[in-house]
């Protein structure tokens, strides 16, 4: 089991000061500086019992022939794997809303198998949920040569380097089947503690988090959809903090359909300060993604980037990761405007 102090949900908090420029305490507001030096407290190592326990289900789930959307997560128990489980949904909903476990044998066992696996062990987590208009419920991060300077390109598409951002489910996972010849290193950071610094550093800032951000739909709404969604950056609704951050969506909007989306100086400079301070020294905690490597992610109380990349030249060897969202209804911080679909075009 895991040795970091057990807390209160990361969904709570206690206000300081007035509503509107309160901290926010709870076990999610950590820096990566400390956690960098304290790997046991967000790395799980399967051992080889629990690594046999995962295989031989993948393996019985891909002889049946069936799609990974038919799996049931009652067919696949994961006996002899109890323990993991609750200690990484643990972590994920009560301790610091990450965790990653490595030792998954994806290059010997397959893609295929691989894949299974990593379905099975996300139905023990959550619901998988779909990621764009088409319905893909697992989706394949890497690189198709797609202009990352187009506002209509998703950048999980490209080897640019990703922002500090959220998605559209309670969790968010990825799967690493192969790696990057240099770089694309996976980047988090409590979104917990980013709120803190902006109360801390230009109380005058914090209360536009909660206001309403006119985001760029970038097409993933149909031709005949809405330009842009409207969703503000921090919910605290009912004493529950979340966070949705997408700057860039926020700033393309403001570009592109300027007669709808305005920025006024304050909200220009708060997106400024939330795109600067991730990349403050010691706030961001860095993950390098070994083969194997599964990240499961909260995505109200962390933000994720990656960095730009570097890649193979073998078709075999390029980047390639696994990107499952899994809605979580027992999740207090969760969002049902989320999990309904309603903005599924974040990127990872």
């Amino acid at each position: 089991m895991r040795d970091f102090e057990r807390s209160q949900s990361v969904a709570a908090f206690k206000e300081k000061d007035c509503p509107m420029t309160s901290m926010v305490e709870s076990p999610t507001p950590w820096r990566g500086e400390t956690l960098q030096a304290q790997p046991e407290q967000w790395l799980y190592q399967m051992s080889g019992a629990e690594i046999a326990t995962i295989v031989i289900a993948a393996q019985s789930a891909v002889e049946r022939g069936c799609p990974l959307s038919e799996l049931a997560r009652e067919d696949y128990p994961m006996t002899g794997l109890e323990a993991a489980l609750t200690d990484w949904r643990d972590r994920i909903d009560h301790g610091h809303g990450m965790v990653l476990i490595r030792g998954l044998p994806v290059r010997s066992i397959g893609r295929e198998v691989a894949a299974a696996a990593y379905w099975l062990i996300g139905l023990q987590l959550g619901q998988p949920t779909a990621q764009n208009p088409l319905g893909e419920l697992l989706v394949d991060i890497r690189d198709t040569g797609a202009p990352p300077s187009d506002h209509n390109v998703r950048l999980y598409k490209t080897r640019a380097e990703l922002a500090f951002h959220t998605d559209g489910a309670d969790i968010i996972g990825l799967l690493c089947l192969r790696g990057a010849k240099a770089d694309g290193v996976s980047r988090i950071c409590s979104s917990v503690e980013v709120y803190n610094q902006v109360v801390a550093r230009r109380p005058e800032l914090a209360p536009l988090m909660e206001q309403q951000f006119h985001h760029h739909a970038h097409g993933q709404l149909g031709p005949d959809g809405p330009k842009t969604f409207r969703y503000p950056i921090v919910s605290r609704e009912g004493g529950i903090f979340r966070m949705m951050l997408l700057t860039w969506y926020i700033r393309n909007a403001a570009e592109d359909f300027p007669e709808i989306a305005v920025l006024s100086d304050g909200e220009q400079s708060l997106l400024d300060l939330l795109e600067w301070l991730p990349f403050e020294p010691g706030i961001a905690l860095d993950m390098n993604f070994q083969e194997g490597d599964m990240q499961f992610l909260k995505n109200s109380v962390v933000l994720h980037a990656r960095t730009d990349y570097e890649d193979w030249d073998s078709a075999e060897e390029k980047r390639h990761l696994l990107r499952l969202w899994l809605n979580v209804p027992e999740f207090a911080d969760g969002d049902d405007r989320l999990r309904h679909g309603f903005a599924q075009e974040a990127d990872a």
